[in-house]
């Protein structure tokens, strides 16, 4: 069969594993009515199991088609360096003297602002941190920010639609956050070196107006979560375990400061993972139980994504190569709900003879549309894995995520084409 069919095979999974992501929450809800076959319905209805399931059956198919040798070079042609990357920086930004020493910092900060401490540290979380991530990358912003915010913010007793928008303000915060420099987001990092942007392009052009956006989202999400932040609540760093010396939260910033550095280079950073594992197993005693499970799990939605993606540039290119820089900017944060930004952005990378407005309104638009669904940028996979639990059913809904990032992406484009 020509390659163009198995294109059109790939597409239409592509679309079934867009359904299947906002779907997944009804597989939930089905393995409590069929509790024989629970463990199946609860495999599907793991938001990051999907991509991953479906570029599986891709590969099946492919193997069906033109034979198995052609399957496993499609596979093994791809570049899998930034879910080996969300991977490893997930384990260790999450790692307790990594969080306990941020978490200490926004406390100390909260503690210095006009308003409620338990307010202020809601604030910093959704503005602050997702900040940081543009020179910590933006994976490990959404970990620490994630996993800060969940016992305060992403609570059972919080109604679900206040949860939802403050979902949506850290996607959309993490996903246009990170363009304070030319490294730390995903879909500026895939056109940086091609077009020549660095860090202070990067501030002049993109940061300043993204950060105006973020702390205009944060503090309307802080308004509304106001209410049900509870003042006596106990920060993380104030638990009654046993105080970390600083040279262990030296050696674990250190590990963080070089995975981040060496994020182009698997073979550097698997290495540093193996010596940060061993680390952590020689001083167990101010160590938490590593997040292994659910940044594998991220890794596995990536690597499924990079799987399925790597064969939607037929279509999506010429979409992107069509557009005035006017329509690509609102077509780009559009496009991006349905597929990575990142990927977006490489196609468009891609085009010879792009006009700078047009380059402009591309990863505008690209990061604008970062928090919409899950899969629209890298880091959202792991901001659902760590708060899923705080939801109705312990699964996120795609409905409700893109309801709750709908005003805070609408301060984003507003942001980036007026200012």
């Amino acid at each position: 069969m020509p390659q163009h069919t198995i294109e059109l095979i790939a597409a239409g999974l592509f679309a079934v594993a867009l359904i299947h992501t906002f779907a997944a929450k009804q597989f939930e809800k089905l393995s409590h009515s069929f509790p024989r076959h629970a463990g199946v319905f609860h495999l599907l209805g793991e938001v990051e199991v999907v991509f991953g399931f479906w570029a599986t059956v891709l590969v099946l198919a492919i193997a069906v088609i033109s034979g198995g040798d052609q399957a496993l070079a499609y596979a093994e042609s791809r570049q899998y360096t930034e879910p080996l990357f969300v991977f490893v920086v997930m384990v260790v930004a999450a790692s307790r003297p990594i969080l306990q020493a941020v978490v200490s910092a926004v406390d100390l900060a909260a503690r210095r602002l006009p308003v409620r401490t338990s307010v202020a540290t809601a604030w910093l979380g959704l503005a602050a941190v997702p900040l940081l991530g543009s020179a910590i990358t933006e994976p490990a912003a959404m970990t620490i920010a994630a996993l800060m915010l969940a016992p305060q913010v992403f609570r059972p007793d919080v109604p679900e639609h206040v949860k939802y928008l403050a979902l949506g303000v850290l996607f959309v915060n993490v996903s246009i956050g990170g363009t304070l420099t030319s490294f730390a987001a995903p879909p500026v990092l895939m056109v940086a070196s091609t077009w020549g942007w660095d860090s202070s392009f990067m501030l002049v052009t993109f940061g300043w107006k993204a950060a105006i956006a973020v702390v205009v989202n944060a503090s309307v999400a802080t308004v509304a979560l106001r209410r049900h932040l509870d003042a006596k609540l106990a920060p993380p760093n104030q638990s009654k375990q046993e105080a970390i010396p600083m040279a262990v939260v030296a050696v674990h910033l250190g590990f963080l400061v070089a995975v981040v550095a060496l994020a182009h280079h698997p073979v550097a950073f698997l290495g540093l993972f193996l010596l940060f594992l061993g680390f952590t197993q020689a001083y167990e005693r101010h160590q938490n139980p590593l997040i292994i499970k659910e940044a594998l799990l991220v890794a596995f939605f990536l690597a499924g994504l990079v799987v399925l993606g790597g064969m939607q540039q037929w279509w999506l290119q010429p979409l992107v190569s069509s557009m005035s820089p006017q329509v690509l900017f609102f077509g780009a944060t559009a496009l991006t709900a349905v597929t990575d930004n990142a990927a977006l952005t490489y196609l468009g990378s891609l085009i010879t003879g792009i006009s700078e407005e047009a380059k402009y309104s591309l990863v505008a638009g690209a990061v604008a549309g970062g928090g919409l669904t899950m899969i629209a940028n890298a880091p959202n996979p792991a901001g659902v894995a760590l708060l899923k639990r705080g939801f109705s059913d312990e699964t996120i809904g795609a409905g409700g995520l893109f309801l709750g990032a709908l005003l805070p992406t609408l301060v984003a484009v507003a942001a980036l084409i007026l200012l």
